[in-house]
């Protein structure tokens, strides 16, 4: 059987049943209060289509007696009720001073969980903008309830492939045919799947240097291919460069290396001139 969650809601219960408030003071008791937070230092959470992601959540958190605890975390969508297998696995405070604190929780999200787990919406819309709540307590029995703090990005993660090909080896001058694929996680099926109608760009990097320059830009085709001929100017390598939306992670492709060989310079063919025989 499929789950439905509003994570909000099951948080904002649970919360008052432990710790004995009624929803007209749900927000809190006392000046304790959550300072600063932020999810995985700042980047977005990237899921996939089997692999585990574990991700921190840090609260910076005050009160005048210290604080006790960070009693409870949840993370979810902060704009729909679309849902994710969210756990949070272990929660720790380290003490900054007499009054504050800096809590982490370790949050786990399994991919494999996602198809089952909200019937009234595809998985996939579980992407999208997120943040975390829950509460905490202070050593004087003061407890704040936050609804949305630690913002951050769940996003679908991508691949992309590169392959270069071209009359070879190489001279200046000559054509380079430059394919590859996108393709991102489709989390109700658990498989990656060609991402059609995407704009991707091509770039190169000349060999020996540091960093790529973009040559031009590509649209996907419903399955999510790319193809684009460039004109070779000299040995590097070529990839593909996808710069993500909110719901899809950015992905740069290795990059693809063709031969090249350096114009060969030839002596000039001198015309050859029949003569007469000469006489002895």
């Amino acid at each position: 059987m499929r789950r439905h969650v509003l994570w909000s809601t099951v948080a904002a219960v649970a919360a008052m049943t432990v710790l004995g408030t009624t929803a007209a003071n749900a927000e809190g008791r006392g000046d304790i209060r959550v300072t600063k937070a932020v999810t995985n230092n700042g980047k977005n959470v990237i899921v996939g289509i089997s692999r585990t992601v574990t991700f921190p959540v840090k609260v910076t958190v005050k009160d005048d007696s210290g604080v006790k605890q960070l009693y409870r975390l949840d993370a979810g969508n902060a704009t729909s009720t679309a849902g994710a297998p969210v756990e949070t696995v272990a929660t720790s405070c380290k003490k900054l001073s007499a009054t504050t604190s800096e809590c982490t929780a370790t949050v786990h999200l399994v991919p494999a969980y996602l198809p089952d787990y909200n019937s009234e919406r595809n998985a996939n819309d579980a992407a999208g903008g997120w943040c975390a709540y829950g509460n905490v307590r202070a050593n004087d029995g003061d407890y704040w309830i936050f609804d949305c703090v630690a913002p951050f990005k769940l996003k679908r993660a991508a691949t992309l492939t590169t392959a270069a090909t071209g009359p070879g080896p190489l001279t200046g001058g000559k054509q380079v045919k430059v394919t590859g694929t996108l393709s991102r996680a489709d989390w109700e099926a658990l498989k990656y799947r060609g991402y059609g109608g995407q704009s991707v760009r091509l770039q190169f990097r000349k060999a020996g240097a540091s960093a790529y320059t973009t040559v031009k830009t590509v649209k996907t085709t419903s399955s999510g291919r790319l193809s684009a001929t460039v004109t070779a100017s000299g040995p590097g390598s070529w990839r593909w460069f996808y710069p993500g939306t909110s719901t899809t992670a950015q992905v740069a492709s290795a990059g693809a290396a063709v031969a090249f060989e350096p114009a060969t310079m030839h002596a000039p063919k001198v015309p050859y001139a029949m003569h007469a025989a000469t006489k002895g």
